[in-house]
């Protein structure tokens, strides 16, 4: 590579470098908000919420790249161009294709990265994050326990505890119990111990009262609502399972490889079947935008007469295009998750902005000159 393309490819490659980061990091730090209150009020460790939110960073690096890509690209050629660099590599006999050369090996170093990310970085923090939640919400449920609150363990669960003190003993307990289908149970006692088992938490009851709702068939024939009262000195609650059918956790699309996504299970239900194919359509894709939108980038820069002042009219296209294709690629994944007969649509919302710019680039062959003029 010769020296002009080094110092080219040195600046686009620190800036994407800055900006990649600059921007997970922000990215992260809005997303993780919504775990702070595990280490403020419920006692989590900070170790394991910077690993919780830690896990979320492929998955941004991944969506963001592409994004950054096409700001650094612009702005970089755009800078040169206002510092009359480029008019000198041009004078110099470069043309548009060889000052696009330290772009394009850029991209391609950031589409490379991407397939890296989507194919098998983000599939496992993904996959680790979902264990993290899950572990959360049911083997450390006691965590989620606030004295005066009605915690919601799971979508079947609910504890109310009017006190709590450092020794995890918990006065005034109302819990709500619905993890049998049809059988629900209030259950109510003066105070109550947590203790941590190997199967999970446990909550031991202690002078209580046990209340279940059950449907019971009359000598009439007709079903009516019965309510049963148990009155207890010591029982024992379960908080470890939000539901007693055991079974292995459902794992998204999001979260599994791309064989599993090609080749799912037979108990695979048809919609989940469209959403994994749609799933791997896009990591395959998706990659592709990275290319793309430095395409894109370098036919906003390169192209056009050159202005000593003025030239924004030409940025503030190239950016709305950008976003409009990045809402544009949102829509159809969601559509080909729904009907996988537009799953083309994915591929050529990565490929044909590529094309259109090189098109461009190269000077809108085949376009009459005074229509090649008015383009310009």
């Amino acid at each position: 590579m010769r020296r002009i393309d080094r110092y080219i490819v040195r600046q686009l490659a620190l800036t994407l470098f800055a900006v990649t980061v600059g921007l997970a990091a922000l990215v992260w730090l809005t997303q993780s908000l919504r775990f702070i209150e595990l280490v403020l009020d419920r006692g989590l460790s900070f170790w394991v919420f910077l690993e919780l939110t830690g896990l979320l960073l492929p998955g941004f690096f991944g969506l963001i790249l592409p994004i950054t890509t096409f700001v650094v690209v612009l702005f970089t050629y755009v800078r040169l161009a206002g510092d009359r660099e480029l008019v000198v590599m041009r004078a110099a006999g470069l043309s548009n294709w060889q000052l696009s050369r330290p772009a394009m090996a850029v991209a391609t170093g950031a589409m490379l990265l991407c397939y890296l990310l989507n194919l098998w970085l983000t599939p496992l923090a993904q996959h680790a994050f979902r264990e993290w939640q899950f572990e959360i919400r049911n083997q450390m449920a006691g965590l989620l326990l606030q004295d005066g609150v009605f915690s919601q363990l799971g979508g079947e669960l609910m504890v109310y505890a009017r006190a709590r003190d450092g020794a995890n003993n918990l006065f005034g307990i109302l819990v709500h119990d619905t993890r049998e289908q049809g059988v629900p149970v209030t259950i109510i006692a003066e105070t109550g111990r947590l203790t941590s088992t190997p199967q999970g938490p446990r909550v031991t009851l202690i002078n209580g009262q046990r209340q279940q709702v059950e449907m019971v068939r009359g000598a009439d024939g007709v079903t009516r609502p019965r309510l049963t009262t148990l009155s207890f000195a010591e029982n024992s609650l379960d908080l470890a399972r939000t539901s007693r059918v055991e079974g292995d956790r459902f794992r998204n699309a999001h979260e599994r490889s791309l064989m599993e996504l090609l080749d799912p299970d037979d108990d695979v239900s048809d919609r989940d079947r469209r959403r994994y194919r749609a799933e791997a359509h896009q990591r395959l894709a998706n990659p592709l935008t990275a290319i793309g939108l430095a395409l894109l980038a370098l036919a906003v820069a390169l192209t056009g007469e050159f202005r000593r002042f003025g030239g924004g009219f030409r940025l503030f296209v190239g950016c709305g295009v950008m976003v409009a294709l990045l809402a544009l690629g949102l829509t159809l994944g969601s559509a080909a998750a729904r009907q996988n007969s537009l799953l083309p649509l994915v591929w050529l919302h990565a490929i044909v902005p590529g094309l259109v710019s090189v098109w461009i680039i190269a000077g809108l062959p085949g376009l009459g000159g005074r229509l090649r003029s008015w383009a310009r």
